[in-house]
C-alpha cells in the first residue's frame, strides 16, 4: 500500500487539481473518450489490462527481436538502472498496470518515490490491485501535458508504450521538460529496419494505432530538446534510447 505521506507528497506536486482518488489513484481527468485508435481502445479493456502484463507484454516483447532474447536482455539491463536504489524520484509514462513502476519503487529511499501516469482506468486499477509499493503513486493523466512542474524527476521513462500515443513526439518533449539537471530520460519503443520497410507494412500497422519511428526520430527529438549524451540500442525491431540531461550552468 502507498505511504500516505509518499502519496500526499506527490498530490503537493501535481500541477492540475486531483478530480476524485476514490479508486486508489490520482484522476485528473474527464471520463474517457471514445474516437481512440483500435489499440488505444485495447488499452481501456479490463480484460486485456488484467492479463497485459503476465501475457500479452512477455510474447510482445519477444517479437520485437523476432523470437530471440536481445530485446529481453537489453530491458533487464535498462530496468535494472532505472530501478537503482536512492533518494530518488522516477516518472514511468503510460504505465499500465505498474509493473515498471512497482520495481522502479522498491529499492527508492528518503524522500524518492515513482509515479506511474497513464490515461486508462482499468490499467490503473490493475496497478493499484497488484503493484502498490509503498514508494509508488499512480496518476491518471496526460502523457501530452504531464502534470508536474519543470524539472520534478530524476529518471523518467516510457517503456513500450510510445507508439501507441496520438502525438508521441510531444510526449518525448513533455519528458525532457519533467526532467532534472543530470538526470535521464529513457525510452523503449519500435524503430523502423528492412523488415518494418517492406511496402505497406507501416501503413498497415498505422490504421492500427501502432507507429513504427525512424531509425533517427526519437535520438533526433532528444537532441533538439537539449538532451545530451544520446546513445541508441537496437534489438530487432525495438530501440532502446537513453539520454541525459545538461547540468544547470
Amino acid at each position: 500500500m502507498t505511504d500516505p505521506a509518499v502519496r500526499q507528497a506527490v498530490r503537493d506536486l501535481l500541477t492540475v487539481p486531483v478530480r476524485d482518488e476514490s479508486a486508489g489513484y490520482l484522476d485528473l481527468l474527464e471520463p474517457e473518450r471514445s474516437g481512440r485508435s483500435p489499440s488505444q481502445r485495447l488499452m481501456e479493456n479490463s480484460v486485456f489490462a488484467a492479463v497485459y502484463e503476465r501475457a500479452w507484454r512477455p510474447v510482445f516483447t519477444r517479437l520485437f527481436s523476432l523470437g530471440g532474447t536481445s530485446t529481453l536482455v537489453a530491458g533487464r539491463a535498462l530496468t535494472g538502472r532505472l530501478g537503482r536504489p536512492g533518494d530518488r524520484r522516477v516518472l514511468d509514462v503510460a504505465c499500465g498496470p505498474g509493473n515498471f513502476t512497482d520495481r522502479f519503487a522498491r529499492d527508492l529511499t528518503g524522500d524518492g518515490f515513482c509515479v506511474g501516469l497513464d490515461f486508462s482506468t482499468p490499467m490503473l486499477a490493475r496497478a493499484v490491485a497488484d503493484n502498490d509499493a509503498p514508494r509508488a503513486v499512480y496518476v491518471r493523466g496526460d502523457a501530452h501535458h504531464i502534470p508536474f512542474p519543470d524539472g520534478s524527476f530524476d529518471s523518467v521513462c516510457c517503456l513500450a508504450a510510445l507508439y501507441l500515443i496520438g502525438d508521441p513526439l510531444r510526449v518525448v518533449d513533455e519528458m525532457v521538460r519533467v526532467v532534472a539537471p543530470g538526470g535521464e530520460v529513457a525510452v523503449f519503443t519500435s524503430v523502423q529496419t528492412t523488415l518494418s520497410s517492406v511496402p505497406g507494412a507501416r501503413q498497415a500497422l498505422g490504421m492500427g494505432g501502432f507507429r513504427i519511428f525512424g531509425r533517427d526520430e526519437i535520438t533526433d527529438r532528444l537532441t533538439a530538446a537539449g538532451m545530451r549524451d544520446v546513445r541508441q540500442q537496437i534489438t530487432g525491431q525495438g530501440q532502446y534510447v537513453l539520454a541525459t540531461a545538461p547540468h544547470d550552468d
